[in-house]
């Protein structure tokens, strides 16, 4: 080879992209969820969240707001809906049939022992006040789960949505207006806005 020739490229080792994780069994969604509910003094949602997004990776925080988002206008209870949903997604029927049976199932039992318990020492003053410092945990949960799930939002500056999130809140939670009757408002609007923004990123 001449010496003033140009050395060799030496290419670059392929790094293989970050394999999805298996889709959850059965036996796995029935267990996961169980240890969701179990875990889930003050709500379940906590929980969910961070089995769902954070430990399995079953979900992106998106598609879990999403998911979230759809279980809200179900007739039930959100996290149940959820459940079903998420377990139907995987593995159909018998996956929302077995997600449900983990989230439901422990918590039955449990419920079931604590009621019969409370009903005959739910006098005892030491037993309120310790369920009065539950509650206070529990609101502290939902607040820190309402903040990680809208990281996505802030991270994409997404502000249309965080400005209808807000109005929402404040319609609901300050204003104390009908829910019904702000969702029959907010998501039409939103709805709108996001055809009008998409319609304009496209001309």
């Amino acid at each position: 080879m001449p010496p003033d020739s140009p050395p060799f490229a030496v290419p670059a080792p392929d790094i293989p992209a970050p394999a999805a994780p298996d889709p959850p069994g059965l036996m796995e969604l029935f267990v996961a969820f169980a240890k969701m509910s179990l875990a889930g003094f003050g709500g379940v949602l906590v929980w969910a969240r961070r089995g769902i997004v954070e430990k399995h990776r079953w979900m992106t925080a998106e598609e879990f707001n999403q998911t979230f988002a759809l279980c809200h206008f179900l007739p039930g209870p959100n996290i149940v809906n959820l459940s079903v949903v998420f377990g139907a997604r995987f593995r159909g029927m018998a996956g929302g049939m077995a997600a449900f049976a983990g989230l439901v199932g422990p918590p039955m039992i449990i419920a079931t022992i604590l009621a019969a318990l409370y009903a005959r020492y739910g006098e005892i003053d030491a037993l309120r006040r310790a369920l009065a410092g539950v509650s206070c945990a529990a609101v502290g949960l939902l607040i820190a789960v309402v903040l990680k799930m809208m990281t996505p939002l802030v991270d994409k500056r997404d502000w249309v949505a965080l400005v209808i999130l807000t109005a929402v809140f404040v319609a609901i939670g300050m204003l104390r207006l009908p829910l019904p009757a702000v969702l029959l408002v907010a998501i039409p609007f939103s709805l709108a806005i996001r055809f009008v923004m998409r319609r304009g990123a496209k001309a």
